[in-house]
């Protein structure tokens, strides 16, 4: 239903910065499910020029482009840190970028998704909902998936 992005080195944990990430992983989350749909590598930015400066917006050596890519179509961004430019972008791509501590459980983030999707309380998986496209197949053959919680009942 809803295709949600997270920056994770380990597909279990947000530890990330979404424009140094060195990998992404996509779920399709709806109410009780989330279906891993893709996991992505990207190769490390090293710095370049004078300043040191990686990852330069709008040129050959812009780091974040192949993210923005992969996460197209995605509802939201679940990263440790994001950059103000990256911020914009997202927000232009209609992707709703999310900061969370370091080292929160994916697996919990998916719970509160697939809640908001039953009963609402995140403005962002609302707005979402009304533009959902139907869920893509997983692209890499997998079909890991993870039982969610759906009802309030399960939680007792």
């Amino acid at each position: 239903m809803l295709k949600i992005a997270f920056a994770s080195s380990d597909q279990e944990r947000v530890n990330l910065h979404f424009g140094g990430a060195e990998q992404l992983v996509i779920f399709d989350v709806s109410p009780g499910r989330a279906d891993l749909l893709g996991v992505q590598q990207f190769i490390k930015a090293e710095p370049v020029g004078e300043s040191g400066r990686s990852g330069l917006t709008d040129s050959v050596q812009d780091k974040v482009i192949p993210k923005l890519e992969f996460v197209d179509g995605c509802a939201a961004v679940y990263a440790a840190s994001i950059g103000g430019n990256s911020v914009r972008r997202l927000m232009l791509m209609g992707v709703q970028p999310i900061v969370v501590d370091d080292g929160h459980e994916i697996l919990d983030l998916l719970n509160e998704v697939s809640l908001a999707l039953v009963y609402g309380g995140l403005p962002w998986v609302e707005k979402a909902k009304k533009k959902a496209a139907p869920p893509t197949p997983a692209t890499n053959g997998s079909t890991q998936s993870r039982k969610l919680v759906a009802s309030m009942e399960e939680l007792e």
